[in-house]
């Protein structure tokens, strides 16, 4: 099919899209640093499928949103809509190796049996007290003012507990209007604290050695080896869009610093 969407940068146009407020946040929150559309491919930009039984087809629709600025190599914003079966955004904001920032990771999804919120700043190396120690006492005293909200998300496997730090906001909501009420009155502003506190990050945020570029260069690796190997996603993206296309997506556009 052919996008109506030119690069990266142009506005998702999805009706109705549950976690609009969100990616809306973070496009304002990065217009101060001059950003520039991060390339995505047009096929990737915007893609479209049907689901269903022939007599009553439901429409699925991804797009993706994604920029670069001199300190961030890619902030993208992968954005799906499947009628009443999901609503998905999947944020991951990555850092250039020269400095010394985490990641940024919101990962919001609308199941039909109720809303699963996870939202961290992802440290590329969390045994390293030099990239961890500016940020960590801060974002955990962020993080326990909202936890303290929200209803605990359960257990995560314990292979995927070293790519999460401490802060790691994880709770499972339900649908209706309680779950609408978490999401305006406590989701919102963790997500905003999250955000402004990881671009005062950003804006103080100082190049680094060469030698400190490496490193960082390979804990970064590290961890998006993982997230493209272990993403939860890759079955129903397989099944809403082709196993071929679902893997190019995974591997060349959501996680593809590899």
């Amino acid at each position: 099919m052919q996008s109506n969407r030119n690069n990266s940068l142009d506005p998702i146009s999805i009706c109705n899209w549950r976690w609009a407020y969100f990616l809306d946040k973070t496009i304002k929150g990065f217009s101060v640093f001059q950003p520039s559309p991060y390339p995505i491919e047009n096929d990737f930009l915007l893609k479209e499928s049907f689901f269903g039984s022939r007599s009553n087809p439901k429409k699925v629709i991804l797009e993706t949103w994604g920029l670069k600025t001199r300190k961030i190599r890619q902030a993208r914003c992968a954005c799906l809509q499947a009628g009443e079966i999901t609503s998905v955004m999947n944020l991951v904001i990555s850092p250039f190796n020269n400095y010394d920032l985490p990641f940024f990771g919101a990962d919001f999804v609308t199941l039909p049996n109720g809303h699963l919120i996870a939202l961290d700043l992802q440290p590329a190396l969390k045994d390293d007290q030099i990239h961890t120690q500016y940020f960590l006492g801060k974002l955990n005293s962020i993080h326990a003012n909202w936890q303290s909200k929200l209803p605990l998300g359960g257990d995560i496997p314990s292979e995927a507990r070293q790519y999460f730090s401490p802060g790691f906001l994880w709770t499972r909501i339900p649908l209706g209007e309680s779950g609408d009420k978490l999401i305006s009155q406590v989701i919102k502003p963790a997500f905003d604290d999250y955000l402004n506190f990881f671009l005062d990050l950003v804006v103080n945020a100082k190049r680094t050695s060469p030698e400190r570029s490496s490193h960082l260069l390979n804990g970064q690796k590290q961890y998006m080896r993982y997230r493209a190997e272990k993403d939860p996603a890759r079955g129903m993206l397989r099944g809403f869009f082709g196993d071929l296309w679902a893997e190019n997506y995974i591997n060349n556009i959501l996680f593809d610093l590899q």
